[in-house]
């Protein structure tokens, strides 16, 4: 979930000029690009780069990267570059103007250096800055979430990042808070200008998560105003700005409920289904991995298979252990099913699952250390914390970490208030997340996943590969990371502990089949939710959340088989060439030191680097 919540804000950054932006670009050209520079371990020597012309390339990156800022202000708070947090652009037509001009002037720019004259780390740099302005242009021009996603304006997280992050004196945040406010009712009015034909998953969300920013500007800020000290005067300054900020939200949501009414009367949604040509398109900018979406989602059907008959074979073990008196099922899903079912009724409640969660990361730490399997950093802080109102309604856990310009700030773990569920629910969810899978969703989200990635990622010495993160690497390494640590032992090599560990897998590959199925195969409700309970296993709650989450965003549910299947192909590879030499810890420590770049990019950097 880590990277979704970074596509997110880039994706608002760009469209809502709010929060999160994607990375953009042009097609399979590009994706192309990035693999067709891959090497092997016995070809393509490591160029050596003229001077002149890395500096150059240098230069016009840092240049790039200081006026996207400018641009993007809200990715840039995320990333900890707090000099523009007093900035919020209202996204209207001139504004996207700008940022088309902004992608074009540096697509000419940067079209003038040849790959050939740059060293290995630059070119993929360059590959990757192709591939963000390419993409940038398209959504603006082809995609055009701006007019039918109204989710993407909200300007809470900014906000939150602003006030709760110790990046300066509480009284300048204030003031920048204050500051930054003048800004939202222009916001909110080009962002009801910019929405022509909204699709309905998206706008119930925007209603939801538009509702639950006003948490950022509620009473918790008031408190914190009144202990502040700042004068009476801008006290009362900043108190008259926060409520034209409220009264702005309101204002939104109305206008969204409206426009539900209107649409659902007139039954006039835009359609959520994205089709085959910009899903491929799509795909291509977003995962980055030289296959195409039909490819993966073909690999995928032939991976479910396989993992079916793995979980049989688990399922055959543990039957006697809990039914002992009882025949087994002929058919093989219904006998895994029966198994898994038994499993899952080992959980937490619902008042403790946050603590459960809390517990565990210090046992994950621990047997990493002990296994030295990488080496991780006790001085990096990760909070454990229920999701903030205004992130929720997309997904159970996920990863608010700092960015490269703010290393030393909080990582936060955001975890669904499960005990805001009605019991039946509850219940369901708990089951789902039973007590052998919350160990893998900590490891996939936490130690040594999504966390130890990308406390990492801020430590790479390109700035480029850190913030252009690609989807694929980021959940790639978190899924990756589950079986490497039961590879490693954890558990004890449990059949309990694997057998959760294959239906999380499963998970994984569905996802993929799913995405593709609804945005391209028109698939039903009906038929997703047979494909998610049947096929894969997961309870009634997990599999209405999935059909949401996927009618929501495109593409981005297939990055973690897509990653995850590049990293153990490019391990694989690299134990091949090395034999004997070949050491797990180095091999994970040098992959993690490329920052956030595509699984194409960091092969050709790793097998560059052997060859040298």
């Amino acid at each position: 979930m880590k990277y979704l919540i970074t596509a997110l804000l880039l994706a608002t950054a760009l469209y809502g000029c709010g929060e999160k932006t994607d990375n953009t670009g042009t097609g399979k050209a590009d994706a192309s690009k990035l693999s067709s520079s891959e090497v092997t371990a016995n070809q393509k020597p490591v160029r050596e780069a003229s001077t002149t012309t890395e500096k150059e390339f240098q230069q016009l990156s840092k240049q790039m990267v200081e006026r996207m800022w400018h641009l993007f202000p809200s990715w840039a708070i995320s990333n900890g570059y707090y000099q523009v947090a007093e900035r919020l652009e209202a996204p209207d037509n001139n504004y996207r103007q700008k940022v088309l001009g902004f992608a074009r002037e540096y697509r000419n720019e940067f079209s003038r250096f040849k790959p050939e004259q740059l060293s290995d780390n630059a070119r993929t740099d360059l590959a990757l800055i192709h591939n963000f302005l390419d993409e940038t242009v398209w959504k603006l021009n082809v995609f055009k979430p701006h007019e039918w996603n109204p989710a993407n304006y909200n300007v809470s997280h900014g906000f939150a990042l602003i006030l709760n992050t110790d990046y300066a004196p509480l009284e300048d945040r204030l003031r920048s808070f204050s500051n930054r406010m003048q800004l939202v009712p222009a916001y909110y009015a080009a962002a009801k200008q910019s929405l022509q034909n909204p699709a309905s998953p998206q706008l119930i969300l925007a209603i939801q998560q538009n509702e639950g920013a006003q948490s950022v500007f509620g009473e918790d800020t008031e408190k914190t105003l009144a202990t502040s000290g700042l004068s009476d005067k801008e006290k009362e300054l900043f108190k008259s700005r926060l409520a034209t900020t409220r009264e702005a939200i309101e204002d939104y949501v109305a206008h969204l409920h409206n426009l539900h009414t209107k649409m659902e009367k007139a039954d006039s949604f835009h359609d959520f289904r994205i089709g085959e040509k910009l899903y491929e398109e799509k795909f291509a900018y977003d995962i980055q991995i030289g296959m195409s979406g039909e490819e993966l989602y073909q690999r995928a059907l032939k991976e479910k298979d396989r993992l079916h008959l793995k979980m049989d074979e688990l399922a055959d073990k543990l039957w006697p252990k809990y039914f002992e008196t009882e025949k087994k099922p002929d058919d093989i899903l219904e006998k895994i099913s029966r198994v898994l079912e038994k499993l899952s009724l080992n959980h937490a409640t619902k008042e403790d699952f946050k603590a459960s969660v809390e517990a565990q990361i210090p046992e994950l730490v621990q047997f990493v250390n002990e296994k030295d399997l990488l080496t991780l950093d006790p001085d990096k802080p990760l909070v454990v914390r229920t999701t903030p109102p205004y992130m929720r309604g997309f997904a159970v856990a996920s990863i608010n970490a700092p960015g490269p310009y703010d290393t030393g700030a909080n990582t936060y773990y955001n975890v669904m208030p499960v005990e805001d569920l009605p019991d039946d629910r509850a219940e369901s969810f708990l089951r789902e997340y039973n007590t052998y899978l919350m160990q893998i969703l900590n490891i996939h989200e936490a130690i040594p996943g999504h966390y130890t990635q990308l406390v990492y990622a801020n430590k790479s010495p390109s700035l480029i590969k850190n913030i252009f993160g690609n989807g694929a690497m980021i959940e790639g390494w978190a899924v990756y990371t589950e079986r490497m640590m039961l590879e490693a032992g954890y558990g004890d090599f449990s059949p309990e502990l694997w057998m959760m560990y294959y239906k999380w897998n499963l998970r994984t590959v569905v996802n993929t089949i799913l995405d593709y199925s609804i945005q391209v195969k028109g698939m039903t409700e009906q038929e997703a939710m047979d494909l998610l309970m049947k096929q894969a296993f997961q309870q009634k709650t997990e599999a209405m959340g999935k059909w949401r989450r996927a009618t929501l965003s495109q593409v981005q549910l297939t990055s973690y088989f897509a990653g995850y299947m590049d990293i153990m192909a490019l391990r694989d590879e690299i134990k091949e060439i090395q034999g004997d030499d070949f050491d797990l810890k180095k091999f994970h420590e040098k992959f993690l030191s490329y920052g956030n770049a595509p699984v194409p990019v960091i092969r050709e950097l790793m097998l560059a680097d052997i060859k040298a």
